[in-house]
Parts: C-alpha cells; structure tokens; sequence
C-alpha cells in the first residue's frame, strides 16, 4: 500500500475515530509535520493528548480523542497565503467566523491562523479543523 499524503490519512484517521466514538487512535507512519499538526490541534483544544512511540520503522502515534472535532482534513494543494488573505480562506474551510482552525505551516514553524496573524506571517496551508 502507498501512501501519497501521510497527513490526509492521520486527520482522516483521527475523524473516523471520533466520529464512532473511539477514546484514542493511532497514525502511522508518524512524521514531523503531523507531530507538529497535532500540536495545533492540541494547544486549540481539539484532541487530548498524543505521545510519539518508536516502533523501529517510522514511528507511531497514540492520540487521546475528546470528542471535540466535527470536521478536519488535510488541505490540497498546498495554498501559499499571507496574513491578510485568511480571511478568504477561513470562509472557504471553516464553517463560520471565530469557528475552527486553519492550521499553516510557516517561518516560524506550524501555527493555525490565529497565531499566525498575531506575529503577521503567511505561509502555506495545510489543514482545518472545526
């Protein structure tokens, strides 16, 4: 099996998993960039939390669900935006003002567009969560 976006595959994994209802679940092959993700989610209160395990490959992990999240998903492709386009992009993802998170990775690594517009970065989009 080849696995052409590791982060798609972890939200959808995380999404199925809350939407039957499951405590935790676990997303393989673990990357930085997904570590980095659920760290967003984390610190937005959306997912408990979420520890790395070394299985000898690439590693695993074990996220803690709270039953907070109606929707996410990976976004493609990867939209460069700056810091006064989220707003556009919020509209397009996100159901409704001050609702969700978009979350993007930039310069100073992955934020979700509130930080981001906070230190008024841009970047490129990655995920939404709601």
């Amino acid at each position: 099996m080849v696995l052409l976006d590791p982060l798609a595959n972890a939200l959808s994994t995380i999404k199925n998993a809350e939407d039957i209802g499951k405590q935790s679940c676990t997303i393989k092959p673990a990357s930085k960039l997904i570590g980095n993700v659920l760290k967003v989610m984390k610190d937005n209160g959306y997912i408990g939390e979420f520890e790395f395990i070394e299985d000898g490959k690439a590693g695993i992990y074990e996220v803690k669900l709270i039953g907070r999240i109606n929707k996410c998903g990976a976004i493609k492709p990867r939209y460069s935006v700056q810091s006064e386009e989220f707003e556009k992009w919020e509209k397009q993802y996100l159901p409704a003002r001050n609702f969700g998170a978009l979350i993007l990775t930039t310069s100073e690594g992955v934020l979700s567009q509130i930080e981001a517009r906070e230190s008024n970065i841009g970047g490129q989009l990655l995920a939404y969560v709601y």
